[in-house]
């Protein structure tokens, strides 16, 4: 029986509030869950990259004034009969909020508690059950394909360019903190794997493949950073391989979404930039670009009206984002 005739917005509302919002820090209790112990084979590890927008800034049911009375979050898609279906996967009967037993994620953000637990909302900066990013969708699709259970390592964090901030080493210069950064963090997830998700204890992993969803700092850049974004983009690609011993690492770039997706010429070259660094002939089959232009929803049909550089925490456009992100890693590991 659907859940559709049981679930209301208000309903919603009102379940978030008194059951699913959880304080900051405490996401992590969310690994204690039914985790299915007799799938076997490495653990797929997933490595999600970027600034804001990677955050996570999707608003799932916060309303009033101050988020343009619900419009926009994924409660209001629950409320809309040609929307609700696509969300169906993340329904309980109680409401919205289904953690996965087979997928987990680990965020550490900046000088803030460590997340880590079943996917589920709530892995976002703000560290609370009102938000969620690219990585609540992604890791529906990889972890619908896979038999193996799925690591998520988050590495984002808001307002960080390729430029500077994540500038890999082949680029000289200066190598990015954020760069030596989300290495640090991708070797910290596999070392204490089994100590911070006991339903992993005991497993060996597998590098799986790197996500990057990226791109406003370089944009607003526009007379130095979007000159050298494509071969820094190429050299992010082939430093991490390097850096991670995962040569053939699938990798898939995002394309900068934006409510500037009719944008000025300068938003242009640095979208171009990314698709050109996607489909360098050394790259074919292991590298992919995937379009998210025509994700973006109006301000006014949005939680967050003024906040285009977030996608106007628009619940529908970061949940087809991260769908569009899985689909594009599935065809890289066949």
């Amino acid at each position: 029986m659907s859940l559709l005739p049981r679930l209301s917005f208000c309903c919603v509302i009102c379940f978030l509030s008194s059951s699913l919002v959880a304080q900051e820090g405490q996401v992590a209790g969310k690994t204690q869950g039914n985790f299915a112990g007799n799938v076997s084979g490495k653990v797929k590890v997933f490595i999600l990259a970027g600034q804001s927008n990677m955050e996570g800034q999707a608003v799932v049911a916060l309303k009033g004034k101050d988020y343009n009375d619900g419009k926009g979050t994924l409660a209001a898609m629950l409320a809309d009969p040609a929307k609700a279906p696509a969300i169906q996967h993340l329904i309980t009967g109680d409401g919205l909020g289904k953690p996965r037993s087979d997928v987990f994620v680990r965020y550490q953000r900046e000088d803030r508690p460590l997340l880590a637990g079943q996917l589920d909302f709530g892995f976002s900066v703000y560290g609370d059950r009102h938000h969620f990013g690219p990585e609540l969708q992604f890791g529906q699709v990889v972890g619908d394909h896979f038999e193996e259970p799925i690591l998520l390592v988050k590495t984002a964090w808001g307002g960080k360019s390729l430029f500077v901030d994540f500038r890999p080493p082949s680029s000289g210069g200066q190598t990015g903190k954020y760069y030596q950064l989300m290495i640090q963090q991708v070797n910290e997830s596999l070392q204490l794997m089994g100590e911070q998700f006991p339903q992993l204890k005991g497993r060996e992993y597998q590098l799986a493949g790197f996500v990057w969803y990226h791109g406003w700092n370089d944009g607003v850049n526009p007379k130095t950073a979007i000159p050298e974004y494509e071969q820094n983009l190429v050299n992010l690609i082939n430093d991490l391989r390097r850096d991670l011993d995962a040569p053939k690492l699938p990798v898939v770039v995002g394309e900068l979404t934006g409510a500037w997706r009719d944008a000025p010429p300068e938003w242009e070259k640095l979208r171009a930039a990314q698709a050109a660094a996607a489909q360098r002939p050394e790259f074919e089959g292991n590298v992919a670009f995937v379009k998210t232009r025509d994700f973006v929803r109006k301000a006014e049909d949005s939680p967050n009206p003024t906040h285009g550089h977030h996608e106007f925490g628009n619940a529908e456009t970061y949940f087809l984002v991260g769908d569009a992100l899985g689909k594009g890693m599935l065809m890289l590991t066949k």
